[in-house]
C-alpha cells in the first residue's frame, strides 16, 4: 500500500517497577495495539521509541526489547531507515483468518450451550441492553465494544484452553476488522440479530444450532470483507 505513514502515539500508562521492565513494557504495547484502530485509517502506523520510552516512563532499552519480541510475533515489523511498523494483514490474510475464527468460535459455541451457566449466559444477554429500544447505529462506539465483548465471552464460555490461546493472537486483526465492518452496509443491526439468536440457542441448550449461527455469523463477516473490504495489499 502506497502512503504516507502516521507516527502514532499509543494509549498507554507509566509502568510500575514490581517485574521486569520488558514484560511490562511489552503487555502495555501489546495492550495498547490490541485496543486500536488499525483498519480504520489508510496510512502505516508508525510507533515512536522515544515517545514511548516517556510514556511508560522507563529507558529505550526494555522498550527496544520489548519491540523485539512483538516483531518475533508478528505484531510490529521493523523498516530499516523509517522505524517500527505496526503489523497489518492484507485483504487475503484477513479473510483466511475469520475463517479459522469461524471453525474456533463456532466449537467454542457448541461447548458453551453445555458448559455455561445460566447467569453467565444472562450476561450475555445483558450486553446488549442497552440496544432493546435503539438502533446500534445511533450509539456505534457502545454497540461496537459490546460486539467484540460478544465473542470474546463465547470464546470463555466454551472453556477451552487451547482454543482461547489459538485465538489470542487473531483478536487484535479481527477487533480491529469488526470495528470496521460493523458500521458498513446497516452491519450493526443484522449483527444484534443474529447476536440474539446464538443467545437464545444457548440458552435453549441447543449444540448444534448456536454452533451453525455462530459459524454462518463469523463466515458472514468474511464475505462481507471480500466485497467491500478495503485493507493493505
Amino acid at each position: 500500500m502506497e502512503s504516507a505513514d502516521t507516527q502514532t502515539r499509543l494509549n498507554i500508562a507509566p509502568l510500575a517497577a514490581n517485574t521486569s521492565l520488558r514484560t511490562l513494557a511489552y503487555d502495555a504495547i501489546k495492550k495498547a495495539i490490541t485496543e486500536m484502530d488499525m483498519y480504520g485509517q489508510d496510512s502505516e502506523i508508525r510507533l515512536d521509541e522515544r515517545q514511548l520510552s516517556h510514556d511508560l516512563g522507563v529507558s529505550r532499552t526494555p522498550i527496544r526489547e520489548a519491540l523485539t519480541v512483538l516483531e518475533q510475533e508478528g505484531f510490529v515489523r521493523s523498516v530499516p531507515r523509517r522505524g517500527i511498523f505496526v503489523v497489518r494483514k492484507s485483504k487475503r490474510e484477513i479473510i483466511d483468518m475469520i475463517v479459522v475464527w469461524a471453525a474456533l468460535e463456532s466449537m467454542s459455541a457448541r461447548l458453551a450451550a453445555s458448559r455455561a451457566s445460566d447467569r453467565e449466559l444472562a450476561e450475555l444477554r445483558e450486553l446488549f441492553h442497552d440496544f432493546e429500544g435503539e438502533a446500534p447505529a445511533d450509539h456505534m462506539n457502545e454497540y461496537s465494544n459490546a460486539n467484540i465483548r460478544f465473542h470474546q465471552n463465547i470464546i470463555r464460555l466454551g472453556g477451552c484452553d487451547m482454543i482461547a490461546e489459538m485465538t489470542e493472537n487473531l483478536f487484535i486483526h479481527i477487533r480491529g476488522i469488526r470495528a470496521v465492518s460493523v458500521r458498513q452496509e446497516n452491519r450493526s443491526e443484522r449483527s444484534l440479530q443474529e447476536h440474539r439468536g446464538i443467545i437464545a440457542a444457548l440458552v435453549a441448550r441447543d449444540a448444534d444450532l448456536a454452533e451453525r449461527l455462530v459459524r454462518e455469523h463469523t463466515l458472514g463477516l468474511a464475505a462481507h470483507v471480500e466485497k467491500h473490504g478495503k485493507f493493505p495489499s
